[in-house]
Order: structure tokens, then sequence, then C-alpha cells
């Protein structure tokens, strides 16, 4: 069974068609005001499209065409929304928050809890069931979240930047659980970071101005980017490879250092990102602490702020002008691209 959604919204300028399949994540991406938002409103029933049509594993969530018209209620749709902020009841406790939904569809009390406990045990945060929301910290709470939204059994769960709002130690730890619970299940993630839709997402879908302007496998979009959005969402490094117990194998044969945001399976097809701020450039092979070094040919240079990014092929480095004038850099310079192993994440394809 598919999710099938097609809506317009006139005054916004939206017009969009995506499906997904029955255990597909798909990682929506696009600029401020491009619709992110205006697609999971119409899809939980937050707001009501001027025209389209919406399907649930066979369940019509709206029908707004020119005939007989459909609308089903949000609470009533099969989805559940897990915003950028966790959202919890604050006079109720974390088991509680959890049980709202089985107990909202009419489970009785004691079934209900068991399920929270589940949920709760599912998100590694049985030890928080008895605290309120003001106890927990911002990420304790966002999993508490994410707990609450899977004891609902939704058919769709949509994810509203769901690391926006947590710290740099928090957000991968969230990012990683997303990724395990989320296997096997239909979910549609709006995220303005890269390293969230390839973690979590199957496919990618680019939204510019209302409208559709690239969709496809994550990596295929993040590697050849068609679309303005996603060209600059490509400025982080991306280099394919086979996962080994120290980082990665390029298809060249090149070992790659770096940490593995998952247990590593060596064997496995992986990638390697680290952003072009985090490489340094040489004109001779650098020696010392442990670092990546790519042989490199310059290929283009272009202001980045008050930098300049170095483009060599499908890598790129962040220098400043000075130092880019010291080094000489020009189309065809030969040249070294360095990174430190700290700076290196590797995913499994």
């Amino acid at each position: 069974m598919t999710f099938t959604f097609d809506a317009a919204v006139a005054d916004r300028g939206f017009d969009v068609a995506l499906e997904l399949g029955p255990a597909e994540t798909v990682a929506v991406l696009g600029p401020n005001g491009a619709g992110k938002s205006t697609l999971l409103s119409a899809v939980a029933g937050l707001l009501r499209p001027d025209a389209g049509r919406a399907e649930l594993d066979g369940r019509v969530l709206f029908d707004l065409g020119p005939g007989p018209q459909a609308w089903i209620p949000p609470h009533r749709r099969g989805t559940a929304l897990l915003a950028q902020e966790p959202l919890l009841f604050p006079h109720l406790s974390a088991l509680e928050n959890v049980a709202f939904g089985p107990r909202s569809a009419g489970v009785p009390r004691t079934q209900a809890r068991e399920a929270a406990r589940h949920w709760l045990a599912e998100v590694d945060a049985s030890d928080l069931a008895g605290r309120r929301p003001s106890e927990l910290s911002g990420g304790q709470a966002q999993r508490v979240a994410v707990a609450r939204a899977l004891a609902a059994d939704p058919g769709l769960l949509l994810l509203d930047e769901p690391m926006a709002a947590l710290d740099v130690h928090a957000a991968p730890l969230l990012r990683r659980l997303l990724k395990r619970v989320l296997a096997g299940r239909r979910a549609i993630i709006v995220t303005h970071d890269v390293l969230d839709a390839y973690m979590l997402a199957d496919r990618v879908v680019v939204l510019e101005g209302g409208r559709i302007t690239e969709e496809g496998p994550t990596r295929e979009v993040l590697q050849r980017p068609r679309s303005r959005f996603a060209a600059g969402l490509a400025g982080l490094n991306l280099v394919a490879g086979t996962v080994t117990t120290d980082g990665l194998r390029t298809a060249s044969g090149q070992e790659l250092a770096g940490r593995h945001e998952d247990p590593p399976v060596a064997g496995l097809g992986g990638v390697a990102a680290f952003p072009p701020s985090a490489v340094s450039v040489f004109l001779d092979e650098a020696h010392g602490s442990p670092r990546n070094s790519f042989p490199v040919t310059v290929t283009d240079l272009e202001p980045h702020g008050d930098q300049i990014r170095v483009r060599a092929g499908e890598l790129s480095a962040d220098v400043t002008p000075a130092a880019s004038a010291d080094l000489g850099l020009a189309p065809g310079v030969r040249a070294y691209f360095v990174v430190k192993a700290a700076a290196v994440s590797v995913y499994p394809a």
C-alpha cells in the first residue's frame, strides 16, 4: 500500500504531488518559504488545500475535486506529526504523554500504559517514565516525543526538523535513534541538514517556490544535484566507497579514516562526509597527525562569504583569500586536500 498526495494552495503558490512506498522515508529539503511546512500541514490536516487529493493505504484523507468532497480531520488520519519542539503536555508524566495516543484511540488505560512503556524502551527513555516535561533536557523531551508519535501507530510519520532545537551533543543521538525506529516505516522528514537526509532518507525531494524542482534517491541527488538549492547543499564533500573498521576505502583503493556514525559493518557500501571548512590545502603532501590526503587538481575558485571556495572536481575546500594568494591557487594547479579523521563522518549507504 502507498501514500499519494496531490494538492494546491493558490495563495502560497503551492502545487505539489508525491508518492511514498509502504516502508519509505522521504526527506524534503528547500529554502525558507519553499512550501515544506505547507506540505506537512496539508498532509496532517492542519491546512485545507484549495484542490487536490490524498490517500493513505486506500483511505481517502481528502478529496477536494469539483465533485463531492471529502475531508478527514487530523485525529482520524493515521498520521503523527513530530515538530521541532517536543510539545509534551506539561501536566503529564513522560509515561502518560506517550500513552495519550493509544488512550485517545480507545485503548484501555492498562494496555495504553504497557504500549507507552514499550515505546519509551524503544527510544532508550524507560528511566524517564515518571518525569514531567519540566524535568527533562531538550534531547530527553524529544525522545519522549518520538515515543509518543510512534505509540499512536501512525501509517505515516511526519517530522518537521526534529533536530533543529537540539544542541550539538543531543542531535547526533536523536539522529541515530530515528534511523533505528524509522526502519521499515513510512515517513516524511523536513530538514535543512544534509546529514539528516543522507542518514535517514531513502529518497530526497527538493522544494523551491512551492514546486518540486528535483527528486530521486538520496545519494544521487546529493552527489549530482540539478536544482540550485541542492547544488548549495552539495557543498558538503561526499566520498563513496566501502566501509572499513577504521573508515572507508574508496573505489581507487584509498583508505580514508573517519568516525562511524553507526556501528561499522566492513564490506558494505558507505559514504564519508566532511565540510569544505574542515579541509586544508597544501602544495605538497602533508605529514604529522593522522590525516586524510587527496591529491587534486584545482578546477575552479569562487567567493564563499569571506572565504574562497576551492573546487577540485567533486571535492571542495574553503580557504582565506590570503591563503589562496600565498599558495598561488588557480585552475590547473596541483595540490593536496587534507582533512583530519575527526572531521570525517562515515555512514552506511
